[in-house]
């Protein structure tokens, strides 16, 4: 896999990391796009995810009985600080990291991309993100089967046209917009299919 993935995730950190210290407590608190955590449950997410290596993931998962759910939620509570402060303080220490669980390394853009949207859209925040982070992310969702937050399946009936880049993945009715708008879409964010067109939108929207 390719190393120039982590000059990305890094610069994805430190401008997430720059919204969040402009942010007051009750901002923290905010439903975020995933649902049942707040912008501060996924600031910590985002802490533990830095953190985890290929064998503290295997160990991790082991210990939470194979169930991807359990494993994030005890991230979660382990990396939430008592306050926001602490919390992204934490996110401060972790920015430069790279290590990764045993995925594809642009699995790291993703996370980066698509947990900062879940945190800036309830907010009202905006970011322009590098057209390429978003276009390898999106390309990395679409590969990647459904069991493990992918699209793999999708794609086998629509076809995912970016508008503002030169990309276009898939067989069947295409489903056209931003390519940021497309990865949230098929990665689970329904907000964003306000924003997408094309006769293959009813089949996306369907799952």
């Amino acid at each position: 896999m390719r190393g120039d993935v982590w000059p990305m995730v890094h610069a994805e950190r430190a401008a997430l990391i720059d919204d969040l210290a402009r942010l007051d407590d009750e901002q923290w608190e905010r439903p975020s796009l995933c649902a049942g955590w707040t912008v501060h449950d996924v600031a910590a997410h985002l802490v533990d995810t830095a953190r985890t290596t290929r064998l503290g993931f295997v160990l991790g998962l082991a210990g939470a009985r194979f169930d991807f759910d359990r494993q994030n939620t005890r991230g979660v509570a382990r990396e939430r600080g008592a306050s926001p402060r602490e919390t992204l303080a934490r996110l401060r220490e972790v920015a430069a990291r790279t290590s990764t669980p045993p995925a594809p390394l642009d699995s790291r853009l993703v996370e980066e991309v698509v947990h900062g949207e879940d945190i800036r859209r309830p907010l009202g925040l905006t970011r322009p993100y590098p057209r390429e982070a978003v276009v390898r992310s999106l390309r990395l969702q679409a590969r990647t089967p459904a069991a493990f937050g992918g699209a793999k399946e999708l794609t086998t009936r629509v076809r995912l046209t970016a508008t503002d880049a030169d990309l276009s993945i898939g067989d069947g009715p295409a489903v056209t917009g931003a390519a940021l708008a497309l990865l949230l879409a098929v990665s689970g964010r329904r907000v964003a299919l306000d924003e997408l067109g094309g006769p293959g939108l009813a089949t996306l929207a369907a799952g």
